[in-house]
């Protein structure tokens, strides 16, 4: 049984701020803007991710940050999970990212996580991108009971729950 229906059709484009920012699936061709993105804030994003993760590592490659892109994009074209990035008007910027899975551990039926760069830690920005996501995800995705990691679940208390039985 697929995790989400099979006539669903994910969003391509989702504005942010009225347009100033927006959220599309990520491609592999975004890894000279998703690179230094990821790289210039790994310490914190480690923080985050790294304990259920292991990502971002402090060795990780331009390369193996491509390949990670190019299987995202794969993932998003099979339906198997979303990696949306977020993007200034001109698509001049990785800015963050937001993660669509289907759910590892019981008690959901999607896991979203997502994080913004170093500097907009606490802005504008991040603020409404705080706001737009759980908003989004009720207004487009099919979930019942989708689960927001790091913001109403520690990534700890995340990691003590059992194993979903699809997973």
């Amino acid at each position: 049984m697929s995790w989400l229906p099979d006539d669903f059709v994910h969003p391509v484009l989702v504005p942010l701020l009225g347009g100033a920012y927006h959220l599309r699936p990520v491609r592999e061709a975004d890894a000279p803007l998703d690179y230094p993105a990821v790289m210039g804030s790994r310490e914190r994003l480690f923080s985050i991710f790294g304990p259920a993760w292991g990502w971002p590592a402090a060795t990780m490659t331009y390369e193996a940050n491509q390949a990670d892109l190019l299987r995202h994009a794969k993932e998003i074209a099979a339906h198997r999970s979303f990696n949306y990035a977020l993007f200034d008007a001109a698509e001049t910027a990785v800015l963050g990212c937001v993660y669509i899975d289907p759910p590892e551990r019981a008690g959901a039926d999607g896991e979203i996580s997502w994080w913004v760069v170093d500097r907009l830690v606490g802005g504008e920005v991040e603020q409404a991108f705080d706001a737009l996501v759980p908003q989004w995800i009720a207004a487009d995705w099919p979930f019942e009971q989708p689960r927001f990691l790091g913001r109403e679940m520690s990534w700890a208390d995340w990691l003590a729950l059992p194993k979903h039985p699809d997973a």
